[in-house]
């Protein structure tokens, strides 16, 4: 599958199923010589597919809770679905999201398939059920990131934020949030 994001153009590697719905696994098309040699891997980074009960609640989220950057989305049709196992036939709509603007940064693919009633996570805590439990998002300042995330009414859950334990730097702290599916994202930064 060729898409057009932006000026760029992505080559879909793989589709995985997992507990938050299915990942879509893509990297850059080009790779230089040099890459090839020293890893399997065309990128070090990797996208993840969320499929959601809202896609505007949704992006809502992570574009003005969490301060994520909407791209250039893309579509991907019933045929090419059903034939590559990504759906039973419906088609995609998927919303990519991203942590910055560098190519290498993680995008995050968001998708809801109003057609299927998918069965909705139970991950009240990270060891609920197998597969796919939690995102990371590393901050430089965790203070002004759960300031606008309460702006949007997401709360830290639990005591957060808590100091990590000894043994990682002392100067990071972590606060989980529920996104609108209450699935758990950690945020880790110092509290400037």
């Amino acid at each position: 599958m060729k898409t057009v994001i932006g000026k760029t153009h992505f080559f879909a590697r793989s589709a995985i199923c997992a507990a938050l719905g299915f990942a879509l696994i893509t990297g850059a098309a080009s790779v230089s010589h040099a890459q090839e040699k020293s890893s399997e891997f065309a990128s070090t980074t990797f996208d993840l597919g969320v499929v959601v009960s809202d896609i505007e609640e949704s992006v809502d989220f992570y574009t003005k809770a969490l301060g994520f950057k909407e791209l250039q989305g893309f579509k991907v049709g019933s045929d090419f679905c059903k034939e590559a196992g990504l759906t039973k036939g419906p088609p995609l709509d998927i919303k990519v999201l991203a942590l910055g603007k560098e190519a290498s940064a993680t995008h995050l693919k968001l998708m809801e398939v109003p057609e299927v009633k998918s069965k909705k996570a139970k991950t009240q805590y990270v060891h609920s059920q197998l597969g796919y439990s939690y995102i990371t998002i590393e901050v430089t300042n965790l203070k002004k990131t759960l300031a606008r995330a309460e702006a949007h009414g997401v709360e830290p859950i639990a005591k957060g934020p808590v100091q990590l334990p000894e043994g990682f730097p002392r100067h990071l702290y972590l606060a989980v949030v529920r996104d609108p599916d209450g699935n758990p994202v950690e945020l880790i930064g110092p509290l400037k």
